[in-house]
């Protein structure tokens, strides 16, 4: 796909699927199909293998190479795929390659996770999966707020095929300068915190946005994104409303249970098993009739 269509996927519900786990604790093949064919079904147009949600720094590297080439073989041209990479530079460059041969038009760069990231150190980091893979859409995840519009610019400048950005540090004035002085129109900006932070990232130039949530029910956020794309700012809150429990059970404790409650979410509807894998935890028993409750008006 040339990058106007790539561009064009990226604005949009980007779903991040989970990775269910068997008895044994290995990847579950067959769930995994299942979960993604019911995101296709429900009308997913988008979806991020490899993601936060995909637990992919739990996943061994087979573990992921598996998870992405499930993804492409049971997606085909329903959805387009961008596959998470990361790690040091050499695992982040090979898992890039084998997304393109396996099929992929783009992959999602994690946030560096070395305690060291200088500005130009984390051009340099892109640059080399970027040309890496010049056949391929780059979209970096940002989610660090010492990263600036002109850095991200000069990325840009230095690859043609970065052409979107995944952006999820939790403060949408921060995001619409950056946005604005990165450049509005060169990038695909996407709200990288999910529904919760979505309609006041769109207001600051997002047109697309992440979601975890879609697992439990792609209706819900493909609501929400319907609304935002009509300036219905009041449906959009509305479904803001429904889900603000949720996503907020989600972020408590910087994140802790972030996959847990949609896992447990998936379990509750027979879809999946609640396991994750640590430093992720299972609910407290208290805890999993609440998110149950949660989500039992939604659209499922």
């Amino acid at each position: 796909m040339d990058h106007s269509t790539l561009r064009a996927a990226l604005a949009d519900v980007v779903a991040i699927p989970v990775t269910p786990f068997d008895a044994d604790g290995g990847v579950d093949r067959a769930t995994y199909r299942a979960l993604l064919r019911r995101l296709l079904d429900g009308g997913v147009r988008a979806v991020t293998p490899n993601g936060n949600t995909g637990e992919f720094y739990a996943l061994t590297p087979e573990e992921r190479r598996l998870v992405t080439e499930l993804t492409l073989e049971d997606t085909g041209d329903r959805a387009a795929v961008l596959v998470g990479v990361g790690h040091d530079l050499a695992t982040a460059t090979a898992a890039a390659r084998h997304a393109r041969d396996a099929g992929a038009g783009m992959v999602m760069v994690h946030q560096p996770v070395h305690p060291y990231v200088s500005r130009d150190g984390w051009v340099d980091y892109h640059r080399a999966i970027a040309d890496a893979v010049p056949e391929l859409g780059v979209v970096p995840y940002v989610r660090n707020p010492l990263l600036d519009g002109a850095t991200i610019a000069r990325l840009g400048e230095l690859c043609p095929n970065v052409i979107g950005v995944k952006y999820a540090v939790p403060d949408a004035a921060h995001f619409g300068a950056v946005a604005r002085d990165a450049g509005l129109d060169r990038f695909v900006w996407i709200a990288g915190l999910a529904e919760l932070y979505a309609p006041a990232y769109w207001a600051m130039g997002a047109t697309g946005f992440t979601s975890g949530l879609v697992n439990v029910s792609p209706a819900v956020s493909l609501a929400m994104l319907d609304a935002l794309r009509a300036g219905d700012y009041q449906g959009a809150t509305k479904v803001w409303e429904r889900i603000r429990p949720f996503e907020e059970l989600r972020a408590a404790d910087q994140a802790a249970d972030n996959v847990t409650v949609v896992k447990e979410a998936l379990d509750a509807l027979g879809l999946c098993r609640r396991d994750v894998r640590p430093p992720s935890r299972l609910l407290p028993e208290a805890r999993r009739a609440e998110v149950a409750e949660m989500v039992e008006d939604w659209e499922i």
